[in-house]
């Protein structure tokens, strides 16, 4: 379904018994909703009575352009907007990457609208200008098509893409399908995003979630958002940077135990 958020056409997917919890899925930079297919297959089992909110942020998906410069701070406010629209007060919150830098900020400046929040393959602050700016200039002169072979290989461990080819082209053809202005929007908005000042005003039970071989963000990138958000837990699983995607199974148990679990202890699995 399509509604008007902010002044932009917005793609969502809201499925699952109307009177269920609310999971809202965020998804990463270059990709869509799509991200989260394999969660949504697991849907009757993992994440039985939930309600499944999953939308495309601005400019990507289906989701149309921004007319003006994206930053966190308004990704993040389409993402309450659209709650509005949809009268749905809490949601329990899990973002890949870019999606996991938006849950920060939600959690962090507006936390009555987060119950627990998942924190997949992210970090507070994700690369450095110079790396962003020198992409930015990339796509914008040549386009994603030049990027796609190492997107591709940030996002998946060789033996996956080996072992699992039709996905891995499904998510190279996802990439090239983004717009290119809308690619270049959202890496500004990562590029000037610097969450680390606001790690410890984290208050909801968070999981962290990462991916032994991401190289993105990496391991030590998660372990310092599990040092420094309150009440948060880590969990590492045999995955690259998409590790909904390559370690589904296993995100989808880490997942679903963490949302039902009546009381969050913090510390490492």
């Amino acid at each position: 379904m399509f509604a008007n958020v902010n002044g932009v056409r917005t793609f969502y997917e809201l499925s699952g018994p109307s009177s269920g919890r609310v999971l809202a899925l965020c998804h990463s930079l270059g990709t869509s909703s799509a991200l989260w297919d394999r969660q949504l297959a697991a849907a009757d089992s993992a994440f039985a009575g939930m309600r499944i909110l999953r939308y495309d942020v601005r400019g990507h998906g289906q989701s149309a352009v921004s007319p003006v410069d994206v930053s966190i701070d308004l990704l993040a406010a389409d993402f309450i907007a659209l709650l509005d629209l949809l009268e749905v007060d809490r949601v329990d919150f899990a973002g890949v990457s870019l999606g996991g830098i938006v849950g920060q900020w939600l959690a962090a400046r507006v936390p009555e609208r987060i119950n627990r929040l998942v924190l997949a393959n992210t970090a507070a602050k994700i690369g450095t200008s110079e790396m962003w700016n020198g992409r930015i200039a990339t796509v914008a002169k040549r386009g994603l098509s030049l990027i796609a072979p190492s997107a591709i290989r940030r996002w998946f461990t060789s033996d996956f893409a080996a072992r699992e080819p039709a996905v891995t082209d499904a998510f190279r053809h996802m990439l090239l399908d983004t717009p290119t202005d809308g690619y270049i929007g959202a890496c500004a908005a990562i590029r000037d995003a610097d969450l680390r000042p606001l790690a410890r005003e984290i208050a909801a039970p968070t999981l962290v979630l990462t991916g032994k071989s991401d190289a993105v963000t990496t391991v030590d990138d998660a372990t310092w958002l599990a040092d420094n958000i309150p009440n948060a837990s880590i969990i590492t699983l045999p995955a690259s940077h998409l590790a909904n995607v390559e370690a589904a199974a296993e995100f989808n148990d880490a997942v679903s135990q963490f949302l039902s679990r009546s009381e969050i202890k913090r510390g490492r699995e």
